[in-house]
């Protein structure tokens, strides 16, 4: 029997972001639920077909998604809070979107629920939220709707859930608190899954995937007997359906002993992160005699070709202990875009050592077959050979200045003086701020006006003369309308960048740009990463011109605004043969380049987001310092070092839990920090008062991932909260992030709240 091939599951915003067009349509009004429903049903019947031609066995359900995942199994176990129900909205679709971006209209004003990244990605996941006393029942027919759709297409799937340990261990209260696993409960959840099983066997399912990511992390006191009690009562159930178990992110040693005897059909192991960790289990507990092992050998999570000879050796490894494995993605291949076909921009001489989904699905089946050959039939193989030419030489160009100028830095080079308890009163008297100084995130609205003008430039339809006309009068109007509602520090909005980072990757030595490689990082929010292809230096100055030129139009205090090393690699494709630390410290010199220009150019503000620095940390807190933030956090400290002690220096963080690195990230050395708050409840604020938080700060006091506008009441209400917390001296107010993908509709009626609010509470304390 050839082995089995399995893919965790695919991209479905669509080749050209189908779904985001259509789903943001039918928010705008432009269409209605039918055409959603159409596009995606089209959607899911052409990346299963895709998967069928390329002779995929296991092929994914139930692995689309409107929205989330994580919020379909919320709605799949009912666990929607009232809030939302008392809306009654007519369909479920509608009550989904309500919960992913809140809701104001005719039927209600809500907040949307708490959005957190997806473990060590950038792809964003709904917090579910139980209520006390919910009843916990299968509320939903989605994945045997999907399953029977593919079925109607001669398409036997696998049907694909987030599994209920992980769902458990990532929803929290309904006050923000850590769910109690009470029996009542979990007994529930155990119940909907093993009512899920019952269906799927009697709708003829082969396999069912339950993804338990979480069980990569540690392990605290009644985490194992937790996954135990659920699993026991759910395999119970499963007749003739096999359980694929799939973990990614990291390696399940510590529990491996456990999920080996539960007696799983299938148990996916991440064999490129935790590859060694997951191998010494295997080899030490064995694998049970009916359990096949899902090798995670096509790595989704990066978009460089995979080394088959690398890959058939971990599965050769993997056959000394069982016969029974088969090969599949480590993880879902929703973190990486669609096809490299798609791709003009990059020259084919590079782009043949890139491999997006659909070359991944060619690359699972080469290395399957590939697998079951004899040896004489490797030595022969064209596709071994065509596949090793990638990696023999050199893939990409060194620099000698770079590599002299990082192996030239001392430990002088990350310390910034004087210290910033002093540097602050420096600071306050230079810049003569009030209390509770308002200010952004940094960018502004970009309309359809800023981008179709970027397009007409990028086709040589207008000059670039044209062009910085354009956006010297986008700036000039967002400058004048920020000191018309009286915000305190000011940005010039960012007009002129397409992407937080690929804006800046576009004018750094050693950076690849892709036209069409989008990927989802939250609902129908799509990023394109740019790649690094080679040494990074800064080959320009990037911002100064028009950080200067807004710093003319007023006499305000204008805020440079750049994007930190660790950020610009996290949310890039980083390359594989060199460590990400010395990615990252060549990134920190070309940065630190651009702030001490800005500082010449007379910015006496400078924001250096890190917005991704909690994204990367690694999941095993064993692993947090040495790993990561024992070179991350002095790559930040790096960059802004050399700057004179009346600059302020800003960063700013989102969507993480920042509460167990509160003493890492004062230790950035920055003088103030915005980060995400809205959405989390402001729950970072305890962290903030235990640790005797150094930096000044600006929690975020509305979320603008939701349309909807707060009142002044609202933020009055929650910069008291923060102040029970901190020092009024150290507060900073401010939205919880970038305003680029609002509307001008939304933004400037929030600031005006935002800023009639911190003035009313300035007043208030005299």
């Amino acid at each position: 029997m050839s082995t089995l091939t399995s893919v965790s599951g695919f991209p479905r915003i669509g080749q050209n972001r189908e779904l985001k067009k259509i789903i943001e349509g039918y928010w705008k009004g432009a269409n209605d639920l039918a055409a959603v429903k159409s596009t995606a049903a089209e959607l899911r019947a052409k990346h299963w077909k895709l998967q069928q031609a390329a002779g995929i066995d296991l092929i994914p359900s139930n692995d689309f998604s409107y929205y989330d995942q994580m919020l379909d199994t919320a709605i799949l176990l009912n666990v929607i809070p009232k809030r939302y129900e008392r809306l009654a909205f007519e369909n479920q679709e509608d009550t989904l979107f309500a919960m992913a971006r809140g809701y104001q209209g005719e039927k209600g004003d809500v907040t949307a629920l708490p959005m957190k990244k997806w473990f060590t990605t950038n792809y964003h996941y709904l917090v579910p939220e139980v209520e006390p006393g919910e009843e916990i029942k299968l509320n939903s027919t989605k994945p045997f709707d999907e399953f029977n759709e593919a079925k109607a297409l001669g398409i036997l799937t696998k049907p694909v859930l987030i599994g209920p340990y992980t769902f458990l261990k990532l929803a929290r209260t309904d006050q923000a608190t850590e769910l109690e696993y009470d029996k009542g409960l979990v007994n529930a959840v155990a119940a909907v899954y093993a009512e899920v099983l019952t269906k799927f066997n009697e709708l003829g399912a082969e396999w069912l995937q339950l993804d338990e990511p979480y069980l990569v992390l540690d392990k605290e006191p009644g985490d194992v007997e937790l996954f135990k009690t659920l699993y026991t009562k759910i395999l119970a159930a499963k007749a003739g359906v096999k359980v694929l178990l799939n973990t990614y992110f990291g390696h399940i040693a510590d529990v491996y002993e456990t999920v080996n005897l539960l007696g799983f059909d299938g148990i996916g192991l991440d064999l490129n992160e935790g590859r060694e960790e997951n191998f010494e289990a295997v080899a030490k507990y064995g694998v049970a005699s009916n359990t096949t092992i899902f090798a995670g050998v096509i790595n989704g999570r990066n978009i460089w070709r995979n080394n088959y000879a690398t890959s058939l050796g971990l599965v050769d490894a993997l056959k000394q202990v069982t016969p029974n494995v088969a090969i599949s993605t480590a993880s879902s291949l929703l973190h990486v875009p669609f096809s490299t076909e798609c791709e003009t921009g990059i020259p084919v001489d590079d782009l043949k050592h890139f491999a997006f989904a659909v070359e991944k699905l060619g690359e699972l089946k080469e290395v399957a077959v590939l697998a079951d050959a004899t040896e004489d039939e490797k030595k022969a193989s064209a596709a071994l050979a065509a596949n090793q030419a990638l990696f023999d030489g050199t893939r990409v160009a060194t620099d000698p200045a770079v590599a002299d100028r990082v192996n030239g830095l001392s430990a002088d080079d990350y310390v910034r003086q004087p210290a910033r308890e002093e540097r602050q009163k420096l600071q306050r008297e230079a810049l003569g701020l009030p209390l509770l100084p308002t200010t952004t995130i940094g960018s502004f609205p970009q309309t359809k006006e800023v981008r179709a003008e970027r397009a007409k430039l990028r086709k040589g339809e207008i000059t670039k003369e044209a062009y910085d006309e354009f956006i010297k009068a986008q700036i000039d109007a967002c400058i004048k309308h920020q000191e018309e509602i009286g915000l305190d520090v000011l940005v010039h909005g960012e007009f002129e960048r397409n992407d937080m980072v690929e804006y800046f990757g576009q004018n750094l030595n050693g950076f690849l740009f892709t036209k069409n490689a989008w990927v989802q990082s939250y609902g129908t929010r799509c990023v394109k990463p740019p790649i690094v292809w080679g040494d990074v230096s800064r080959a320009k100055p990037i911002t100064v011109e028009w950080s200067a030129y807004a710093q003319s139009r007023t006499d305000h205090v204008m805020k440079g605004m750049l994007t930190g090393p660790v950020t610009i690699l996290n949310w890039s494709w980083p390359r594989e043969d060199i460590t990400h630390e010395e990615q990252t410290k060549q990134l920190a010199l070309a940065i630190r380049d651009e702030v001490l220009d800005l500082e010449a150019a007379g910015i006496k503000v400078i924001q250096i987001d890190e917005a991704a620095l909690r994204e990367k940390l690694p999941l095993r807190k064993s692993d947090w310092h040495v790993k990561y933030l024992d070179w991350a956090v002095p790559a930040f400290r790096l960059v802004h070092s050399a700057v004179k002690p009346t600059t302020q220096i800003h960063t700013h963080m989102c969507y993480s839990e920042f509460n167990d690195i509160i003493r890492d990230i004062d230790a950035m050395d920055a003088d103030v920090i915005s980060f995400e708050a809205s959405r989390g409840d402001l729950v970072v604020l305890d962290a903030i008062h235990d640790a005797h938080f150094e930096t000044e700060a600006g929690p975020g006091v509305y979320d603008i991932h939701s349309p909807r506008i707060p009142s002044e009441q609202e933020i009055e209400e929650r910069i008291y909260e923060i102040l029970k917390k901190m020092d009024v001296e150290k507060v900073w107010i401010n939205p919880d992030c970038g305003l680029k993908t609002r509307g001008n509709a939304e933004t400037w009626p929030s600031l005006e709240h935002l800023v009639a609010a911190a003035k009313a509470v300035r007043a208030k304390l005299g």
